[in-house]
């Protein structure tokens, strides 16, 4: 695929305007299969495919029989609650008919904003992927409450491509793409694109776009938040209409869409997060050893930590120094520090005789570490 050549991780969110038929409130099985032959196609040319898809509040709504009416937080989460297991399993059936093993995965806004609960959905998501299977993600909309949820797929899309780094993120809607001004309304509203910086101005080009759509919760707003937080992540992101079959065909043939520019790659921009963004909590030295390993591109293991200081928890930003006092490195601990201080020393084959358990044979994995 052409257009999707270069990437190598891809995010493809799905909105329940495409998945769902709205007049009859039931799944769009063709569009759905089309689609998933499409992922079959990219994880055989060696990509890793992650599916952000809303629909399980408009599939539980019919089964319920709450359509046409504006339902309470209570009857979404009733119907979040009916509707998820008939989306799990429309994806778990459309993928295998393609050999493709699927895993579900729900996730609130703690999720994406707490570092040790985003270290564990980071790793699941990672070993997921590397195992070859397709996660299907989705708000946990059951138990997330107004306070803690996005209310919206674009922006929990865009958290997960920050999370694990993915490089495109294809954000499928009724629109294709973002326009000057309401289409709908305004007869001269220009198609833009490609979106190089993301200001103010292009920002207010999202107001009232999308925003009458029956299903869903995002709109054109929403998606520009969300172009907004994986660009700055290093993920370029696309806006285009998935409603016809073979949306990534139509796409890498020259389908009309917007293309936002990522800012860096999402190696670098990890870096820099890392690097200069977190405070550190505290601090952890390291022996010649454990040094000599960080520079060759190493995890940091127990065995070469000598001491700790701070009060620091898993997923913690820490400083690496050296016995000499110097930092050299900046990294996400993996463990509280009173589990730290009761393995450093040893090496990583202890951790569960010692603990009792494990969250991982390394201190600091090398890809939450950053050589300064």
């Amino acid at each position: 695929m052409a257009t999707l050549e270069i990437s190598n991780r891809i995010i493809i969110k799905i909105g329940s305007a495409i998945l769902v038929d709205s007049e009859k409130g039931v799944l769009r099985e063709d569009w759905l299969d089309s689609l998933c032959k499409e992922v079959s196609e990219l994880k055989v040319s060696g990509k890793e495919v992650t599916i952000v898809s809303s629909g399980a509040i408009a599939l539980g709504r019919s089964r319920l029989g709450l359509q046409n009416r504006k339902l309470t937080l209570s009857e979404k989460q009733a119907c979040a609650a009916a509707g998820q297991s008939l989306l799990t399993l429309a994806y778990e059936k459309a993928l295998n008919k393609y050999g493709i093993t699927t895993a579900q995965a729900l996730l609130t806004l703690n999720d994406t904003e707490d570092r040790r609960r985003w270290l564990n959905a980071r790793s699941t998501l990672d070993t997921l992927l590397l195992l070859g299977a397709v996660p299907v993600i989705n708000e946990n909309d059951t138990v997330a409450t107004d306070e803690i949820r996005y209310g919206d797929n674009d922006r929990l899309a865009a958290r997960t491509a920050q999370m694990i780094g993915s490089d495109t993120l294809i954000l499928l809607t009724d629109i294709d793409g973002l326009y000057t001004s309401d289409p709908r309304f305004n007869t001269d509203a220009q198609h833009v694109p490609q979106v190089e910086v993301l200001t103010d101005e292009i920002m207010e080009m999202g107001t009232g776009i999308n925003t009458q759509t029956n299903l869903g919760s995002g709109g054109m707003a929403t998606k520009l938040i969300a172009a907004r937080i994986a660009t700055q992540a290093g993920c370029r992101v696309c806006i285009m209409d998935g409603r016809k079959n073979k949306p990534l065909q139509r796409l890498n043939l020259g389908e009309r869409a917007t293309w936002f520019t990522a800012k860096s790659n999402p190696k670098s921009a990890r870096i820099q997060w890392i690097s200069g963004t977190l405070k550190p909590s505290g601090s952890i030295t390291i022996d010649e050893g454990a040094v000599k390993a960080l520079k060759m591109n190493k995890s940091l293991l127990p065995a070469g930590a000598i001491s700790l200081s701070g009060n620091f928890y898993k997923g913690d930003a820490v400083m690496i120094i050296d016995e000499n006092n110097l930092e050299i490195a900046r990294g996400l601990v993996s463990y509280d520090k009173i589990e730290a201080e009761k393995i450093i020393g040893f090496k990583s084959e202890d951790i569960s005789n010692i603990l009792g358990y494990e969250n991982g044979p390394v201190l600091i994995h090398r890809d939450n570490l950053v050589v300064m």
